[in-house]
């Protein structure tokens, strides 16, 4: 039988003609000839336009033009993820193949023997994204394409809103909701008191030293009051979050979960730490409250007994603190076999080609939930060109190849990291201060 008749046979199968049969045979035959891009180069782009430290990692390939971008942003120790990609991880990587993602991924992994800790997941992280990014301009598609396709048409979101009292959280509440969104963080400092979230009032506390004073009773008492001030003044209509942050005891963290059921919040987050996860079982227990947990996580042995046992309802891993997109999409895998939804991490101490990440998971897994919602500054549109779009509560992919979005190294140099930070902050290189209670004891955050 010859190339002809062969050609004619696979056309008449596929419903097409002889000549474009001709043309995809001719296009697939060139993809086969084309040479694996290898890794040229691993570089680390250490930039802070909002105030909060956002390394990202750039690797480029020995194909000219060709080159990609992932998000390693641990914020408070960004300084140990820079030497960690640049002196660790870029000599394994030179003149590797870039098109074997998941493949990297594992020698990565188990490149540093000790494993799933912060510092060394979010340098792989910048490693796997970068290469989710190359693979998406090898294709011409953006990534969420690369996943699977899409499973909705945007993503929701929810809005932070925050205040010192009630009435400020109300007026920011009710703003956001005016610009379309259904779905409402709610925060409110306690007078004199450093509330995760929320700002606080110069009220002076008692205490018997000189750090930032929290007692979880007292916002205990003041959280549940602002549910009830919020459905009252926002209506049932809005979905409510709120944040404990792990700010309290195990026992005081289940009685709140077991009073706030009855104003209906969409989740509660953190409302332990994650030392203490086995208390969820205690808690699913006692009440029907939709429970969010995963912000601090690290490793597999923090995630995988809460999906397995269905204790949580909303998996919220930081996905460059998990170490990137390639675990992540498993996470959400065996999540949705166990009925547990997705709610990534997305403040501002993600980088924009972080929230891209977020999306593309979003956009093509089917059990997602709600995604942290994030506005981007005019520096940070400045330096990460191609920033995704939020309209009437909705995030929107960037359509162009890969994350479709391209780094202004020349601007990211103009704000190094530092350059706004300020007093405490600044003294501990963007690491997080103490918050203790009145007799000094330290306080989880």
């Amino acid at each position: 039988m010859n190339r002809r008749t062969l050609l004619s046979m696979a056309a008449a199968a596929a419903a097409i003609s002889p000549r474009e049969a001709a043309a995809q045979e001719r296009a697939a035959r060139a993809t086969r000839a084309m040479p694996s891009p290898k890794i040229k180069d691993v570089q680390v782009i250490q930039t802070a336009p909002a105030g909060l430290r956002l390394p990202v990692v750039k690797i480029l390939t020995d194909q000219d033009g060709l080159y990609g971008y992932g998000c390693a942003c641990y914020t408070q120790r960004a300084d140990l993820v820079v030497p960690a990609v640049e002196r660790y991880i870029r000599p394994l990587l030179i003149g590797k193949p870039a098109d074997r993602i998941d493949d990297t991924w594992q020698m990565l992994y188990n490149s540093s023997y000790w494993r799933n800790g912060p510092v060394l997941n979010n340098a792989i992280s910048g490693v796997d994204e970068a290469l989710w990014d190359i693979k998406g301009r090898m294709a011409g598609m953006p990534v969420y394409q690369l996943l699977g396709g899409k499973c909705r048409e945007a993503v929701d979101c929810y809005a932070h809103s925050s205040g010192a009292d009630f009435p400020q959280v109300m007026e920011s509440a009710k703003g956001y909701m005016a610009k379309g969104y259904r779905h409402i963080r709610i925060q409110v400092g306690v007078p004199g008191m450093a509330g995760y979230g929320a700002g606080r009032s110069d009220v002076k506390v008692q205490a018997l030293h000189s750090a930032p004073v929290f007692e979880p009773e007292a916002y205990l008492s003041r959280a549940l009051k602002l549910f009830e001030i919020a459905r009252k003044e926002l209506g049932d209509e809005v979905e409510l979050l709120h944040d404990i942050h792990e700010r309290v005891s195990p026992v005081q963290a289940m009685r709140f979960c077991k009073d706030v059921e009855k104003y209906r919040p969409f989740f509660i987050e953190d409302p332990v730490s994650p030392e203490d996860i086995t208390w969820f079982r205690h808690i699913r227990a006692q009440c029907t409250t939709p429970l969010a947990m995963g912000e601090l996580f690290n490793s597999p042995h923090e995630w995988v007994p809460l999906i397995h046992e269905r204790l949580i309802d909303y998996i919220r891993i930081h996905v460059s603190q998990a170490g990137g997109v390639t675990p992540c999409r498993k996470v959400a895998a065996m999540a949705e076999l166990m009925g547990v939804k997705t709610a990534w991490h997305g403040p501002g101490d993600v980088s924009p080609v972080g929230h891209a990440a977020n999306i593309a998971l979003d956009l093509a897994c089917y059990n997602f939930g709600i995604q942290e919602g994030r506005v981007f500054t005019e520096r940070e549109q400045e330096v990460f060109h191609g920033c995704p779009k939020t309209e009437n509560g909705y995030f929107y992919a960037n359509e162009a190849p890969g994350w479709g979005i391209e780094v202004d190294e020349k601007a990211a140099a103009k704000y190094p990291f530092g350059s706004f930070e300020q007093g405490e902050r600044k003294r501990l290189n963007g690491g997080w201060g103490e918050v203790r209670r009145r007799d000094g004891t330290i306080i989880k955050q």
